[in-house]
């Protein structure tokens, strides 16, 4: 029998379900942990997670705000640059007008020196040119005196009637030609 009732204690105690009192230490260890724990350490991890949540809320903001703040400084940069082209282009246009206006300017001041320095040449060679005439009219004077003197045997010495065989000469020249 003994073999029996080893095997009908062996059937109550089973090593897989635990005792009841076991089961109600358990139980309350397993509530006061749970309560430590939900009241020390989820608050802690609520905390955590919800400043990680901020902080990468206020990041993504930032950087919106940041993305924002160089597209607009893009697009300023962009205005800005297409306004220097434009200024540039008109500088060099006006660069451009300008020096034709100069080249122009320049060529009538030019032509203004040329005419001017071609209109005192001329008037310096139709001087040289009187003067040459008077001189060679003098010259021819005296040389029609002194034959006119030889040939009339006579001094011509009277300034009047030099005069009016020179200028009869030269006259009787000029209508020769």
């Amino acid at each position: 029998m003994m073999k029996f009732n080893l095997a009908a204690e062996a059937e109550k105690v089973n090593p897989l379900i635990p005792h009841t009192a076991e089961m109600i230490v358990g139980a309350v260890a397993f509530s006061l942990l749970f309560l430590v724990l939900r009241s020390k350490v989820v608050p802690m991890f609520e905390k955590a997670f919800t400043a990680r949540t901020e902080a990468i809320q206020g990041g993504m903001e930032r950087a919106e705000k940041a993305q924002l703040e160089a597209q607009r400084a893009l697009s300023q940069y962009n205005e800005q640059l297409a306004k220097a082209r434009e200024e540039a282009q008109s500088l060099r246009e006006e660069a451009r007008v300008q020096g034709a206006s100069i080249v122009e300017e320049l060529r009538a001041k030019a032509q203004e020196e040329a005419a001017r320095i071609t209109s005192a040449a001329h008037a310096s060679i139709e001087a040289e040119r009187q003067q040459a005439i008077t001189s060679l009219r003098n010259e021819v004077g005296a040389l029609a005196v002194e034959l006119a003197s030889k040939i009339v045997g006579e001094s011509l010495d009277d300034q009047a009637r030099q005069s009016r065989i020179v200028d009869r000469f030269l006259d009787d020249l000029e209508k020769s030609k």
